[in-house]
């Protein structure tokens, strides 16, 4: 029983980073119709930004060496603006595009920006220790908690609790859930398209340096495709919970990380390294009986 519980955290802290990841790229694709696969290489940056731009093996501390309350914004600011600059250069000119055209864009963008890693970092992964004390355990009767899974679990929470709020509670919140409904009608009854979209690119610039942050910490290592498995597997997420729909995207990110925990703790050691293989079959078989998504959105139609 023990066991099971310790696997039970250790899923939903794996499914919280899922659940972020996928509600960035869920939160476009309901606006925007894009699938932002350059989202994963937004994560990649957060936490690159954390050292001295080098090509050296060994990486040395720049922001990862602010105080907490410095370091936060820093890296928040850092890819928000680059969120918002990819946003500018490579998306706002396909506005009219088709869904196919803006995902093969998005290809085009995590290239430039892999690249970009490489020419400044170099190819070499690097060792990082951020927030060395995270990784300390709690005990609780039999059993040991790390930390960090508390704090991701924390975190998680916090934010979903305040992406919703703002959704609901406020002025830009309402536009921009007007535009994911429908957007041409929210545009005829004035919200402003681009600058609620910029609003969205920033909302997943938030989130992807949350992410990268916890990612890093849990890693210990840094590496120029680091934030890719994360992205595939929260697109595969969004899918399986609902294409547009930001509930379906949080219970698909924790679906697929009970999913993976539970088959890497279950599956027997020989089969183990086949853990993904039997992952995507099974999330086949939920798209069979569920092809719209556990939690469809109410509204799917192209937004030009």
């Amino acid at each position: 029983m023990i066991g099971f519980i310790q696997n039970l955290i250790d899923a939903l802290s794996l499914g919280g980073l899922y659940a972020l990841t996928a509600l960035g790229i869920g939160l476009l694709f309901g606006i925007l119709r894009l699938i932002n696969l350059a989202h994963g290489d937004l994560i990649s940056v957060a936490a690159y930004a954390l050292i001295v731009p080098s090509v050296d093996v060994t990486a040395r501390m720049f922001i990862g060496d602010f105080n907490i309350l410095f370091l936060l914004p820093s890296i928040a600011v850092i890819v928000i603006v680059l969120a918002l600059v990819t946003d500018f250069a490579a998306f706002r000119p396909l506005r009219k595009a088709t869904t196919p055209t803006l995902m093969i864009a998005s290809f085009a963008v995590s290239y430039i920006i892999q690249n970009g890693i490489l020419m400044i970092y170099g190819s070499r992964p690097k060792a990082i220790n951020l927030w060395g004390a995270a990784n300390q355990q709690i005990q609780v009767g039999d059993l040991r908690v790390p930390l960090l899974q508390v704090i991701t679990v924390a975190v998680t929470l916090a934010l979903m609790v305040g992406l919703s709020l703002f959704l609901s509670r406020t002025r830009y919140g309402v536009q921009m859930r007007a535009a994911a409904e429908d957007f041409r009608m929210a545009q005829y009854l004035g919200v402003k398209g681009n600058f609620v979209i910029g609003i969205a690119f920033a909302i997943s610039g938030i989130l992807a340096a949350a992410v990268g942050l916890l990612y890093v910490t849990q890693s210990g290592s840094l590496s120029h495709t680091m934030g890719v498995p994360l992205a595939l597997f929260a697109f595969v997420a969004v899918v399986v919970g609902g294409m547009g729909s930001l509930p379906g995207a949080v219970a698909g990110g924790f679906a697929i990380g009970f999913i993976v925990t539970m088959l890497q703790a279950y599956l027997p050691p020989d089969l183990r390294v086949f853990r993904d293989a039997f992952a995507f079959a099974i999330v086949i078989l939920v798209l069979l009986f569920r092809p719209q998504g556990l939690i469809p959105a109410r509204n799917v139609v192209e937004r030009v």
